[in-house]
């Protein structure tokens, strides 16, 4: 197999998912933690949510892009939380919100809310910095 095979799409792990315990608060019938699946997505799925978080603006005649961070990140962690079904009408409706994005903010405290954004944002690699894995290919 030549290097280059390794990158063809069939050698490559295509999607990460990990299990994380976002809140105590929510329990099983033992009274455990229930984790949270978090799944990876590809950079085409993040420039799709990038782009429907973005609004041209004109100002002096000249137009410019500005994405609202809010949005795209609440976009972002709604694509990536697999477990629970954040678009289930009847979870929805038990907190009553219309909408992904609006039920997370409903359920979760600042705090939680913070601890899923830093999962989601590991999960899809934005947690590692690029000197840090060239470290790695040197080691």
């Amino acid at each position: 197999m030549s290097q280059l095979s390794l990158f063809f799409a069939q050698n490559v792990v295509s999607e990460i998912s990990e299990e994380v315990i976002i809140s105590p608060r929510f329990k099983d019938e033992a009274g455990k933690p229930i984790p949270w699946k978090l799944r990876s997505m590809t950079e085409e799925e993040n420039e799709a949510i990038r782009k429907s978080s973005q609004r041209k603006i004109k100002e002096r005649g000249i137009v410019t892009l500005d994405t609202n961070s809010d949005e795209y990140l609440a976009k972002l962690v709604v694509a990536s939380v697999v477990f629970p079904d954040l678009k289930d009408a009847e979870l929805q409706k038990s907190y009553g919100v219309l909408g992904a994005d609006q039920l997370l903010r409903k359920m979760l405290l600042p705090g939680e809310y913070a601890t899923l954004l830093q999962k989601v944002q590991e999960v899809n690699g934005f947690d590692r910095d690029v000197n840090e894995l060239a470290e790695e290919v040197k080691n």
